[in-house]
């Protein structure tokens, strides 16, 4: 895979200059948002920050953190800073738990996004003739037009199939000889199993798949090497991060050597904070992600609360990118699980899944209460439904796949083993958990 830089001057900036112009945008966010943002002029004047009292990057740390709540409080366009007018496009949530949080962007926010994007996507193999097909529900989503326009820039040849419909997708790869996906994880698997199914018709040498740009979901390292061995032929996927809060994706994502997510810092100024306390954290620790798009000026963000765990790397990379490098999300604070007073992700189930034999890469976590006390039971989809009928095999498969997941979270858990395909599969963000503890 050739290593290809979209924006070298950017991307190989050196450290000092690079946090210098940081500190120049931060400073020019702070006035823009005093002069233009009356939700933002608000808030800083409460807590006496102005531009000039800016003078390092950490003085950040005096402005208060923007969450999602301060978005569904002002829905619709209580945070916009320019006039309705000079809004090109608005992206929303899907809001199933309130109010949706809308985003906008100028033209400039617009061109500065798929910027972000093309740097992301060139460094995850794409490049100018590439096919890529995208595989993410186009609407009010941020995912499929953000990676669109990205890709264009770059001069690959978008196929905008959208998500389902599964053998037209599979249609148009083999037909169109496709060279990259863009899809979640779980969707990226599942079409790769749907392949599986046809082989006798078309075989996988039909697929001319080199990439995955994977995101809108969390996926482990042990997924990621699933899903290639699904495709093989040296299938090679990479992780990218955005939320659409702070433009959509195109904030970070793998380059060829895959050690972390390369962060676009001339447009995103990154913290790590103690969810509870919201304390800045040092350098190199794990916490809770919070960033601030310094160069959005139709709805600026200023630290805004991802809620996503990570930890930061200011390293160089072997790529050439002096970018700063994030974890790849080992999970959110809001979708962190307590069981029986410990903390669980569902990424530790998934990593204590993948490479058993026998069984698929798809789960579900139920969670109940009996009596006074949750119980976890993991639902895991068998491979080979005729394992149900040999008792001993598949007593052995379960006590593993126990004896696994209760190595890594420490806490007594339930395994029980379905029919194949029984899981309910996504074509967006794969939903893990099945909470019934409030259930009577």
């Amino acid at each position: 895979m050739e290593n290809r830089i979209f924006n070298r001057d950017m991307e190989c900036m050196p450290r000092k200059e690079l946090e210098a112009l940081q500190l120049e945008r931060l400073k020019s966010l702070v006035d823009y948002c005093e002069k233009n943002s009356k939700f933002y002029a608000e808030r800083l004047k409460k807590a006496g920050v102005t531009a000039d009292k800016i003078k390092c990057l950490s003085d950040i740390e005096y402005i208060p953190y923007t969450t999602k709540d301060d978005l569904r409080d002002t829905y619709p366009f209580g945070m916009l800073s320019v006039p309705k007018e000079k809004i090109v496009r608005v992206h929303a949530s899907s809001g199933t738990t309130g109010n949706p949080t809308v985003v906008a962007y100028t033209r400039e926010d617009l061109e500065n996004w798929s910027e972000q994007v093309a740097r992301l996507a060139m460094a995850a193999g794409a490049h100018e003739g590439t096919t890529v097909q995208i595989c993410f529900g186009y609407g009010m989503f941020t995912g499929a037009l953000g990676l669109h326009y990205g890709l264009e820039k770059i001069g690959a040849v978008v196929v905008p199939t959208s998500s389902g419909n599964t053998e037209k997708q599979l249609k148009f790869m083999r037909d169109f000889q496709t060279d990259a996906i863009v899809a979640t994880p779980s969707y990226c698997m599942y079409l790769a199993e749907a392949a599986r199914s046809m082989q006798d018709k078309y075989p996988m040498s039909s697929y001319n798949l080199k990439y995955g740009i994977l995101g809108s979901e969390g996926s482990t390292p042990e997924m990621r090497t699933e899903i290639e061995n699904h495709w093989g032929n040296g299938f090679f996927c990479t992780d990218n991060y955005g939320m659409s809060e702070l433009n959509g994706p195109g904030m970070s994502g793998e380059c060829m050597y895959r050690d972390g997510l390369h962060i676009n810092e001339d447009h995103f100024y990154c913290e790590v904070i103690d969810s509870v306390s919201g304390r800045t954290l040092d350098k190199g620790s794990t916490g809770e992600l919070v960033v601030t798009n310094l160069t959005k000026r139709g709805l600026p963000m200023i630290r805004y609360r991802t809620k996503d765990i990570t930890n930061i790397n200011y390293d160089a990379c072997k790529c050439g990118r002096t970018t700063a490098r994030m974890h790849k999300i080992i999970g959110r604070s809001d979708d962190m699980i307590k069981v029986r007073g410990v903390n669980v992700f569902p990424s530790q189930v998934e990593s204590a899944l993948i490479g058993i034999n026998g069984i698929s890469p798809n789960y579900l976590i139920v969670l109940r209460r009996e009596g006074y006390s949750d119980s976890m039971e993991v639902r895991v989809e068998l491979v080979d439904g005729s394992l149900l009928d040999r008792y001993g095999e598949l007593v052995a498969l379960q006590k593993r796949i126990h004896d696994n997941i209760k190595n890594i979270l420490g806490i007594e858990i339930k395994v029980n083993l379905v029919e194949p395909n029984s899981i309910e599969r996504f074509t967006g963000k794969a939903k893990r958990v099945l909470d019934l503890r409030n259930e009577k």
